[in-house]
């Protein structure tokens, strides 16, 4: 959305193993009128920054990172959000670090960006009243705030529980079914989501729920079948990759504060499953 709202058109690249974007194909996607490469550091884990970067740079691309779901995670040592020239950070209740409501920041090292961005989040003003562009009322409220900034002093340890959880889903799920996501090399994972792939995803979901274990699909449409981007004029067909990963994805039960217990009977419900 954030491209479109502001007058530009996004140009689609498939993913690679790690469900992110595949760094390999973006050079074959830019024209002369590219602007910037947005990287998304989907379900808690970095997208190829190292490529990405070397790309921007020889074709003096601006790069946005989308940290939405990767609070506190890394590619080659640097914490994401930091690599890029804007990193985009959500604090809705259900990310890694969350506030009481919808709340979100910017990072950035360009001194430029961050005037802008100061301007553009009050109503577009510079200085009281003093309105230089169409802006928004986009500030964070101080309860969220407040919230914040006693949790991030937390995010470390939350991340290392996640963590948990998902090294005993890696060790113990044992489904020939069901295909266990990886973590790229140079990479860590604050696991976000934890992700399967499934040619019988349907059939499981029904399995899981038969037995109270609840399931998401992160996510079932491409961004280019949706109707927002009808217009674009993209059909089935166009993405496979992307495609076939938005039929077999499935997110297991991962939160902090499940217990052993619980995850337990997941595992032992998911190494049951067959068809």
């Amino acid at each position: 959305m954030g491209i479109t709202i502001n007058g530009a058109s996004p140009v689609f690249v498939e993913p690679d193993m790690y469900n992110n974007i595949d760094a390999d194909r973006i050079e074959e996607a830019i024209t002369d009128r590219t602007k910037a490469i947005l990287a998304v550091h989907l379900f808690g884990q970095a997208s190829d920054m190292t490529k990405i970067m070397d790309i921007a740079r020889r074709h003096e691309l601006k790069v946005v990172e989308d940290c939405a779901q990767s609070h506190g995670n890394h590619w080659d040592g640097k914490v994401v959000g930091s690599i890029g020239d804007i990193g985009c950070f959500s604090f809705y209740p259900t990310k890694g670090c969350g506030a009481f409501g919808d709340a979100g920041c910017i990072t950035t090292n360009d001194p430029e960006i961050a005037r802008k961005a100061r301007i553009f989040r009050n109503y577009g003003s510079d200085y009281h009243y003093h309105n230089v562009v169409v802006g928004a009322n986009s500030r964070l409220d101080e309860l969220q705030a407040g919230l914040l900034r006693v949790k991030l002093k937390h995010i470390r340890e939350l991340n290392e529980e996640r963590c948990r959880i998902a090294a005993r889903y890696d060790a113990e799920l044992d489904n020939a079914l069901i295909e266990k996501p990886m973590v790229r090399p140079g990479a860590d994972s604050s696991w976000h989501q934890y992700v399967i792939r499934t040619g019988h995803r349907e059939k499981l979901m029904k399995f899981l729920k038969e037995r109270d274990i609840g399931t998401l699909i992160h996510y079932p449409i491409p961004p280019h079948l949706s109707d927002a981007y009808r217009y674009l004029g993209k059909k089935r067909g166009d993405y496979p990759i992307t495609e076939q990963a938005a039929d077999e994805v499935l997110s297991l039960p991962m939160y902090n504060g499940m217990t052993e217990e619980e995850q337990s009977y997941v595992i032992e419900c998911l190494n049951q499953f067959a068809v």
